[in-house]
């Protein structure tokens, strides 16, 4: 395959669809994504055969357990894409919602008008769902998409492919609305990255060595964040009950997600009763303990933790742990090691958990609540494209506003500028 011409090929068919989509009238784009939903539904028995292909060629490849825990889809995880279009569809479209209109003393009004951002590249790794829930949010938001999966899903995400394009064709929508990069070969991200008449933004999901190259090479705007060092700071006047839960939650529920905890900061007052039993829950479900002197002191079966290990995302069964003096220790170091992913507090004081949110400086910012909310589709965005680190243009789980942007429109009536 000519990777140059093929890609070339794509991106002008994505540009063309492009202006077919910023023009497609809500009950059209609705119509698309309830007839995906429902043929994923229809072909998850197939979806699962493929899936099992990618599987079995990961393992015979060494893939790692986090990664295949990402790759692996369920009926239920089918289920929960077919789910996230539906509510995708449900969602107030927000292409040509106008706002902030006003009179200027010239007797012109002004205001916003929302539109699309035209053609969006998402280059990810493992998660077949992403393919889905990238497809949905850029139908909705009158996008087209250049979709680049990972080799280690190609199958299913072939699959889904056919599916989405049955879906689009069902509206009477181009079915090159959403492509599928049909081969694995990387130089297909070389072009795609830099290909700056045809996309207008890019978004990676996946390891740091992805994005990192993106990051390095795109010609692009890239939406993007390179890893989720995630903090749950146990306060002075935390509920202990309320401490176990969301850090049992927010660490064990599952280790491979960017949301998943991986930094515990305990608060000095309160360590040498509460962090002895919340190792042990830790060390029950098989989690190793990274910690301080005072961590290692007060639980036996900790082992030290280096600097590195309070800036590292694990992706694994371990966590770093530190005890603080309190809320501005707790704050200070959040600020200096995570990677401004999601941060929680647990504390029953008001004034503590306000200066929480407003200082820690972090996409998220939690109290009482598990960082693994941290998630496009339990924020009621229908699903999300990715989370955003940034601070421009889009920030945390990046949904249907994020994937739009901001026009100013003039009305008048014959007024000329004097």
């Amino acid at each position: 395959m000519d990777i140059k011409k093929y890609m070339h090929d794509v991106g002008v068919e994505a540009r063309k669809a492009s202006r077919a989509m910023a023009k497609a009238e809500t009950n059209i784009k609705n119509l698309a994504l309830t007839s995906i939903a429902k043929a994923i539904m229809r072909e998850k028995n197939a979806l699962l055969a493929a899936n099992q292909q990618d599987l079995a060629a990961a393992k015979i490849a060494g893939m790692e357990p986090a990664m295949l825990d990402r790759l692996a889809l369920t009926e239920k995880s089918i289920a929960a894409m077919a789910e996230g279009l539906e509510q995708i569809a449900r969602l107030t479209d927000p292409i040509g919602e106008v706002s902030d209109m006003k009179f200027r003393p010239s007797g012109i009004q002004i205001g916003k008008m929302r539109v699309p951002l035209g053609v969006i590249g998402i280059i990810y790794e493992a998660r077949p769902n992403v393919t889905v829930d990238a497809a949905g949010l850029c139908i909705k938001s009158g996008n087209a998409a250049i979709l680049r999966g990972g080799s280690e899903a190609i199958y299913c995400n072939q699959a889904l492919a056919r599916l989405v394009h049955e879906g689009l064709v069902a509206a009477g929508l181009p079915k090159t609305a959403v492509q599928v990069i049909e081969t694995t070969d990387r130089a297909a991200v070389g072009e795609l990255i830099t290909m700056k008449e045809f996309v207008d933004v890019i978004v990676p999901r996946g390891g740091k060595g992805l994005i990192e190259r993106i990051l390095n090479e795109a010609r692009i705007p890239v939406i993007k964040h390179l890893d989720g060092n995630c903090h749950v700071y146990v306060d002075d006047e935390a509920d202990f009950d309320k401490a176990i839960r969301i850090i049992e939650n927010s660490k064990t529920q599952r280790l491979g997600t960017c949301n998943t905890t991986e930094s515990l900061l305990v608060a000095r007052s309160v360590a040498k009763s509460m962090l002895p039993k919340i190792a042990e829950m830790l060390i029950s479900k098989g989690i190793e303990i990274r910690g301080c002197v005072e961590t290692c002191s007060l639980v036996k079966a900790a082992n030290p933790a280096t600097d590195d290990d309070y800036y590292t995302e694990y992706l694994d069964a371990i966590i770093s742990c530190k005890v603080v003096e309190g809320l501005d220790e707790a704050i200070s170091h959040i600020n200096q090691h995570s990677s401004q992913h999601t941060e929680a507090i647990v504390t029953e004081n008001y004034t503590k958990a306000r200066r929480f949110l407003r200082e820690v400086d972090s996409s998220s910012v939690m109290v009482n609540a598990s960082t693994r909310f941290a998630d496009g589709f339990e924020y009621g965005l229908g699903a999300e494209i990715g989370i955003s680190t940034d601070k421009l243009h889009a920030r945390g789980p990046v949904g249907l506003e994020g994937l739009t942007s901001l026009k100013y429109i003039v009305l008048g009536d014959g007024h000329v500028r004097n």
